[in-house]
This record gives structure tokens, sequence and C-alpha cells, in this order.
């Protein structure tokens, strides 16, 4: 909007209206009740007020047959509404729709948890819904017999298409009970009655009257039945758990005649309105045949032998035909054939027996040859053993020889005489078991020590 304009006041209200109705459509607002008056026109009007603010509302007459409650002062409330803007004062007010005592406000949580439970189970998709018949030749209301609503469901239908066939199944609507008792009567016409549609039937009232409606298992027994299942509870502002989980919501048992019953007068309008159709459809294909017709005579007339040259020509293409079928066949027979003959030699028990004799061949060729290598293995293993046995120190001591090691941390072989002195100890290996000894003198140490001494001189000189 340009700010530059200069708006009258009424323009402004206006706009100020309109800005508000759009953003709070539909509002609940709690409070405390007070200055209420009821004018000559039967509207209430109050202010609704907490400890910080106040807004005016208004209750008009037509929407006080609903309440639950008479309002009086002092009452603490949840009015359920829409906010408007009264021009004529700029002054912006609540438009009230249904009034509950505070109290209820428990009632609309336990049916919002209720709600978001279901709904997280999938038991309100829209894919698990049951279509309606078109044109439905038996309704089933599960209604109060006492209640307005199905006269005027019954009303409506019948005006609308009078064939229709309606069955009421009586049963309370409202209460502690109501619940149990319409489960029980679904699964009872599910069980007993022939049926194309079930219509949960009830007028409107407070949250507490269509409380009933608000059951868990109700809604499961709702999903449950094999006949699709329509809830015609309330006004259109009602919502219940009930209306989620049915097949289809209409918004009031009025409502719900209009939509599920097709009206008998457009019916038959539609015919017409199709049968005129298809009879210019026809007579225009009949016209279009008797052209097609004249000018078909028209050039048979203008033939000289139009029958035979139509015969000969039927037989030339026969005879086409024929010789183009044999040939195909012909074809065709030959690469069966050939077809059949590749089969046979890729037979897979064809293969199985060449793989199965390679099989065997290649077995018992590697049987030959594990049995050649395991017997030159054992004759070159007792080759190498017969020499092992004959350079062993083993056998040596076998023959009464014996081997002479030092003691200690690192044990040596003792080969010569000046590789111990007397009194070391030793350590003599024979060949089953060793002797610990100690040496008591050394017999070559002397004789060796001389020949050392004259090597020497030797070399000094």
């Amino acid at each position: 909007m340009d700010d530059r304009r200069v708006l009258t006041v009424t323009e402004l209200n206006g706009a100020i209206r309109t800005l508000l109705e759009g953003r709070f459509p539909f509002v609940s607002v709690a409070g405390e009740i007070s200055n209420l008056h009821r004018p000559s026109s039967g509207h209430l009007y109050f202010t609704l007020k907490d400890a910080g603010a106040q807004v005016r509302a208004v209750l008009f007459k037509t929407q006080q047959r609903y309440l639950a409650h008479i309002p009086k002062d002092s009452m603490h409330v949840v009015c359920r509404g829409r906010i408007s803007v009264y021009e004529p004062r700029g002054d912006y007010q609540l438009i009230v729709d249904t009034i509950e005592l505070q109290g209820t406000g428990a009632l609309h949580q336990a049916f919002e948890a209720l709600k978001r439970r279901l709904a997280a189970e999938g038991l309100f998709d829209e894919h698990r819904k049951r279509p309606l018949p078109p044109f439905p030749a038996h309704i089933t209301l599960i209604t109060s017999s006492q209640g307005a609503a199905v006269h005027d469901f019954i009303h409506i239908a019948t005006r609308r298409f009078p064939p229709i066939r309606i069955a009421v199944y009586p049963t309370t609507m409202q209460g502690d009970q109501a619940a149990a008792a319409m489960i029980q009567a679904i699964e009872a016409i599910n069980a007993h009655l022939a049926t194309d549609l079930i219509v949960l039937c009830r007028g409107g009232g407070s949250t507490e009257d269509l409380w009933a409606f608000n059951d868990e298992h109700l809604a499961r027994s709702i999903r449950a039945s094999a006949v699709p299942v329509v809830s015609a509870v309330g006004h259109e502002i009602d919502f219940t758990i009930a209306d989620l989980a049915a097949d289809f919501r209409a918004p009031t048992p009025s409502g719900a005649a209009e939509l599920l019953i097709p009206d008998r007068d457009v019916l038959r309008a539609e015919i017409d309105r199709l049968r005129a159709r298809m009879r210019r459809s026809v007579q225009h294909r009949f016209d279009r045949i008797e052209q097609r017709l004249g000018y078909t005579r028209q050039r048979l007339a203008a033939m000289p032998y139009p029958l035979d040259l139509i015969r000969l020509r039927l037989d030339h293409f026969s005879v086409r035909l024929e010789r183009g079928l044999n040939m195909l066949l012909a074809k065709g027979t030959k690469r069966l054939d050939q077809t059949v003959l590749n089969l046979a030699h890729l037979h897979p028990g064809r293969l199985l027996t060449m793989r199965e004799q390679q099989l065997h061949g290649i077995s018992a060729r590697l049987a030959r040859t594990i049995f050649s290598r395991l017997k030159g293995g054992e004759e070159q293993l007792g080759r190498i053993a017969g020499v092992l046995q004959a350079v062993s120190p083993l056998a040596t001591l076998a023959r009464g020889y014996a081997i002479v090691r030092t003691s200690g941390k690192k044990q040596r072989l003792v080969t010569e005489a000046t590789q111990v002195c007397p009194g070391d100890a030793v350590a003599v290996l024979l060949h089953r078991g060793q002797l610990v000894c100690r040496v008591e003198r050394s017999e070559g140490r002397s004789e060796q020590q001389k020949d050392e001494k004259q090597d020497n001189q030797a070399a000094i000189s």
C-alpha cells in the first residue's frame, strides 16, 4: 500500500478488518466472562478478560442453541471463533461460535495427544481409506432414534433419490456407554447386514456431548470395518477422532445426505443429455456411412465389370499371400531345424558327459603323477637317511666313542688335552646318556709345550 495515499476512516477500518480476519480465521481464547448482557436482539455481548488484558466478544442468538452451559459473569471459559472489526466504532471483537468451560481444556489436550498418536500409527492415512460407492442402494444409519439428525438425513435422501433404502440402527450417541454401543453397532452391521455404507449420524453439541466420538477403540473399529464408514457428526466446526478415522467426513448429517446420495432429477437430466448426445453421434455416423455408400455405388456403376475385376484382384492377392506364407513357413522350418541341431550339440547332458570324461582322465593322470612323485621322494629320503646315518655322530657313539664338552654356561667340544686343566669339570656324552667328570691330569700337555719351545728356538736361530 502506498504510504502517501490518504485513507478515509472507513477504508482504514475495512483494511484492518480484512487483515485481522485473514490472519485469525479461527482461534480459541481462554478467559473470564464479565459485563455479560443480552439486549432485545437475543445476542450475548460480554468481555473476555484475564489478569493482563481484555477483549470484547459477541455470541449471536443462532449459535446459542449449541451451548452446553449458560454463560454467566465470572465464569472461566474457552471461546472458539474468529476475530473481526466492527467498522462503525473501529472496535475489534471476537465473534464466538462455541463456549466451553475452562476444564474442557484438558479434554482438548487429550484429544490432541490421541490424534498425534493415532496419526503416527498411520490410522488416518488417506491410502488406507476405502472409496465410497457412487450410487449406494442401501445405507445404514447408526444414530439416536429420537434425534432430529436422522429425520433430516432421511428427508433429504428420499427427496434426492426416492428408491434409496435406508436402515436405522438405533443406539445411544452420547455418554460413557456411547462409544461401546457404536462399536457394537458397527460390528453387528458388518456381520449381519448387507449394506453399501455406514453413516455415524448425530447433530451438534458441546465437546462433552461429542466426546464419545473421540474414543480410540471406536476409531480402530471404524478402520476395521469392511463396509465404508462416513462420519456425519455435529456441525462443520466440530471435529472428532471419528472424523479422521472415517473413510469420508461430512460437515453435517444433512450435508452427508446431499454428498452421498445423487439427485435423481440431476441424474435424469444428465441421462437425457447423454442420450441426446449419443443420438446425434449415431445419426452423424449413419449420415457419413450413407454418403460413403452412395459414393461407392457411383464408383461401382462407373466400372465396366466391377465384380469380375474385384474377383481377379482377390485371386491375385490370394496367390501372392499363399506363396509368401509358404516361403515364410519354409524359412521358419529351416531355422527351427538348425536351432534344434544347435541345441543338441549344446545340450547340458552331452556337455556334462564330456566334462566327466575329461575329469576322469585328469584324475587318473594326477594319481599317477602323485604316486610317481611319492615313490621318488621315498627313495631319495632313504638315500639321504643312509648318508646321514653314516656321518651321524650318534652312529659313532654307538661304536663306543664319546664326546667330551666343557661344563659351564658356554659349553665347548674338547678335542685336545690342552683345552682343559686338572680339576676342570667336563661332560662326557655317550651313546645313551652322559657322564659328568673332573680332570685329574692332562697327559699330552707337557709334550706339546716342549714341541712349542723347540719350534720357537728354531725360529730364533
